[in-house]
């Protein structure tokens, strides 16, 4: 800032100037957070789910190439051959997301048993409960039947359900192979996204009572590229 070429009545008009723009940008801001601090992270405060379904095959071999073998081996270990698994069911604002709503939330071991033929980890279940499930506005109980209810509402697709060798897909052709199987469920609605070259996850929105509608930020987010892979389900 200079002020050498004004003189003093001026530098005193310049000076108050200055606090004033200030003063109205410090306002502007606390505005700004005190409207975001109205909603952010109040349990059953939000607009909308998101469904979060992973390619088991793609996470187990990018877990596999990070040296994370034994932290996923309860999905990955063998056993059961899995193909989408439910990530998580999570609130969101039209733009970003509430989480850990209460940080100090328990989850009773039965509850979390009783999920793991959808969700095939503990270690998973009680992260995707203590970050978005806290947010639901929901008990743990009732939360996870809304999982299990928002899961058993999508049709996967047949050739992805038991897919022997890997498959080289558009995300564009995945998500119109999950339109053309669940009615209702529009391109706006429903997003891939990959990690490198490999499918990653399908997420689809859902209303709170879990009827499928459109979610712009989510959309902006799928993936880019023309191709990626889906790794085989294990034992297919």
């Amino acid at each position: 800032m200079v002020w050498s070429g004004l003189g003093p009545r001026a530098r005193i008009r310049t000076g108050i100037g200055y606090l004033i723009v200030a003063a109205a940008i410090g306002l502007a801001a606390t505005t700004a957070a005190l409207a975001q601090d109205k909603r952010q992270n109040t349990p059953g405060e939000f607009d909308y789910y998101v469904l979060s379904l992973s390619w088991s095959p793609s996470f187990c071999e990018d877990a596999a190439e990070r040296g994370n073998s034994g932290r996923s081996q309860a999905q990955c270990g063998g056993g059961r051959p899995f193909s989408f698994v439910v990530h998580g069911l999570w609130p969101q604002y039209e733009h970003g997301f509430p989480e850990y709503c209460d940080r100090d939330a328990w989850l009773d071991r039965n509850i979390m048993t009783s999920m793991l033929d959808l969700m095939p980890a503990p270690g998973l279940i009680f992260n995707e409960w203590k970050k978005h499930g806290t947010c639901s506005g929901l008990g743990p109980r009732g939360y996870f039947e809304t999982v299990r209810k928002a899961r058993a509402a999508i049709k996967i697709p047949p050739e992805f359900i038991d897919l022997a060798d890997p498959k080289t897909v558009s995300p564009a052709d995945v998500e119109g192979a999950f339109i053309k199987v669940n009615p209702g469920l529009a391109a706006n609605a429903i997003a891939v996204t990959c990690n490198r070259s490999r499918l990653s996850e399908v997420r689809i929105c859902m209303s709170k009572d879990l009827q499928f509608r459109g979610c712009d930020e989510i959309d902006r987010r799928a993936c880019k590229r023309d191709e990626v892979t889906m790794p085989p389900v294990r034992g297919g």
